[in-house]
This record gives structure tokens, sequence and C-alpha cells, in this order.
């Protein structure tokens, strides 16, 4: 995972490997239809990730759960195609030990419920810690110093203790392997604590001007997505690098930030800030791989926040937030052309999907034809 392709390429032709680009529209499409379908079955969902969801399923399959997850799996690949396991228990922890049981161990069906006791303790003592949902490396390696080992281990220790010694995030999995819920279903989605925004181009950029131009652009959809969750960003961060995987080249990687007088969602200062803190970074006589931007210290546009009385962004923030619906409005009628905070952009830098799959659900031309 994460190797460049060009590394394994013996390996790709010796056994006839199938390389596919990212198509993130259909997999947000067949994402999609996999939620709506899920939610025909649970009066609460929470859209945990692209290919993740929690279901509550209180009062719903108490009588026979296993059968119900059945239905629930069988539905959704009569409905997209895609195979899906169901993972049951008391809590979402004990929910992400059974659908990770379920993935691993074919004889599962595909479908584990982790409601009986001994059921959860036997699979609980053959389960690494690292296994268990919110437990990562450090903290399983810090564990494993301890003594704890297992899913089963880490259950049985004092959610004091292993607060004291670790946080409140570990004593909450300590209470949730045992079946007591300490994490709520989120039916709405929080918004995001950071977005970054950033590409590898399809060829090497030694210009100014060409990194500029990129910047811009990433600046800008970063921006849409600040909007888009009507937020704003205190810090911007930007970052450019050679390739890493090119020891015949010289190397070069440089990031800076900085914080804003005043949080902001305008495209205009977003780009701005940007591209003046790449002035700092850009040196020449390197080949530049990829750059990109990052905000952060972001907070709902609507709280309140001490303005500075010298602020002349602030005193036309009305103003403001008006150009940037117009520039939202244009942009979403018409995707495909040239974002207007970043017109100018060599769409030949950017980074070309080669082997992409055709958009079966998404694209009119694209649809799959059926002979009968």
């Amino acid at each position: 995972m994460g190797t460049p392709v060009f590394q394994v390429q013996h390996l790709v032709s010796r056994h006839n490997i199938q390389l596919f680009s990212s198509n993130y529209s259909l997999y947000a499409d067949l994402s999609s239809r996999v939620m709506s379908t899920l939610e025909e079955f649970a009066p609460s969902l929470e859209v945990y990730s692209i290919d993740e969801a929690f279901l509550d399923l209180t009062g719903v399959c108490h009588q026979n759960p296993v059968e119900y997850g059945r239905r629930i799996k069988k539905a959704v690949f009569r409905a997209t195609g895609i195979p899906v396991c169901v993972g049951m228990g008391p809590t979402k922890t004990l929910a992400k030990l059974a659908n990770f049981a379920a993935k691993k161990w074919p004889k599962s069906g595909g479908v584990l419920d982790l409601s009986d006791s001994l059921r959860r303790e036997k699979l609980m003592r053959i389960v690494p810690v690292g296994e268990v949902w919110g437990i990562g490396s450090r903290t399983a390696t810090r564990l494993n110093r301890l003594g704890i080992q297992t899913a089963w281990d880490l259950a049985n220790q004092s959610a004091d203790r292993i607060r004291e010694q670790f946080n409140v995030t570990v004593a909450r999995t300590v209470m949730e392997l045992n079946g007591i819920p300490c994490l709520e279903l989120e039916e709405i989605a929080p918004d995001k604590k950071q977005i970054v925004c950033s590409r590898s181009f399809s060829r090497r950029l030694t210009e100014y001007r060409e990194l500029s131009e990129a910047l811009a652009e990433y600046a800008s959809r970063a921006a849409e997505k600040l909007r888009g969750q009507n937020s704003v960003a205190g810090h911007i961060s930007v970052f450019i690098r050679t390739n890493p995987f090119n020891p015949n080249e010289p190397q070069y990687q440089r990031a800076a930030g900085i914080t804003l007088p005043s949080a902001t969602q305008d495209t205009r200062v977003i780009v701005g800030t940007a591209n003046r803190l790449l002035k700092d970074l850009f040196r020449e006589g390197y080949r530049y791989q990829k750059c990109g931007v990052q905000l952060d210290r972001i907070r709902p546009a609507a709280m309140p926040e001490q303005i500075d009385l010298f602020d002349m962004a602030a005193s036309g923030q009305a103003e403001s937030e008006k150009l940037m619906q117009a520039v939202d409005r244009i942009n979403r009628r018409f995707p495909k052309g040239i974002s207007i905070a970043a017109a100018g952009f060599d769409k030949a830098c950017k980074p070309k999907a080669e082997r992409i799959s055709r958009s079966y659900t998404t694209d009119w031309r694209e649809l799959a034809g059926v002979k009968c």
C-alpha cells in the first residue's frame, strides 16, 4: 500500500495485474446508493465513511438479529452489486469488532452478532488489541508493554486506571468492550476540523508561475469546501515538494503557515495568502512534483469573534459573503469549466487518470449497455 507503481512494475507485468485510476464521482454515487439502501433497515443511521455506516437496530431485530443482518447484506448486494459485511453488538466498538471478524472469517457468512457474552469473550481472546476500533499503533504498543495483548486483556482493565495512564477515549473503549455504550450515533456528520487540498502533477513544474496557478486552484477548492460547511478558517498552511522517489534529482521539501488576523472563507484572501507563503518557499533549480494547501483552526461562520478595529477585510464581510455565494453558484453551474478563482492553470499539469473506470452511474455517455 502506498508503493509507487514503477517500483513494482515487474510484478504488474508478471501477474497481469489490472490497474485502475481513482474515480471519485463513481465511488461517491455508489456509496450514496448503499447508504440509501441501509436507511430502509433502521430508524437511525450514521454515515461513518464512504464505505461504512452504523445503524441503530434497537427494537428492530431482537428476535433473530443474524437473519436480519443477512437481509441487509442481501439487499445491498441486490441494489448495488457490492458485497458487504454486517457486524452487530450492543455498542459501536463491539459492532466494529464483529464487522472485523465477519470480514476475516468466511465461516461467519459475512454476518456476526456479539450480543452474546460468551461469543464475545471467545472472539476478544484471539483479536490483537491493535485491531480494536480507536486503538492506534502507538497506543497498542504502549498497551503491549503493560502486558495488554488482546481485546480481552483490554476489556478486563479498570476504566479509571486506563484513563489515568492514557486518556478518556481509551477508557471509553474499555467500557464499550464490556457492552456499556459510551458513543452515540452521529446522524448529522460533524464539520471538518481540517481541510487539505493537494495533488501531484502529471509533469514536473519548475517555474513559480506554474506552481502559483496550481496552488490557486487548490486553495479555491479548499475555500469551496469550507463554505460548503458554512465555516471559516483562521490558519493557512502551504507545502511544496519534489519527487522523493527519484534519487537522481536534487530534493527539496518545505512548508509554511500563517495565522490570519480574522478567520475567513473568502477565496480571494485564502488564495492570496497561499501565494504569499509560496513566494517564501519557492526555490529555483528544482523540479516540483506536488503542492497543496491546508486550512486549520476551523470554526462555524456564525460563531462570534473579536474583530480588529483596523482590519479592513472584516468590515467588508457582508459583501465578501455575497460575492463568494455568486462564485459558488457559477462554479456549480459549470463544474467542468475553469474555476473563477483559478483561471489560467495549465490543465496539462493536472494528474492524468489514464486507467480510470467508466462512470457507469454518473455519466449518461458511459452507461452500461445491455443486450437482451
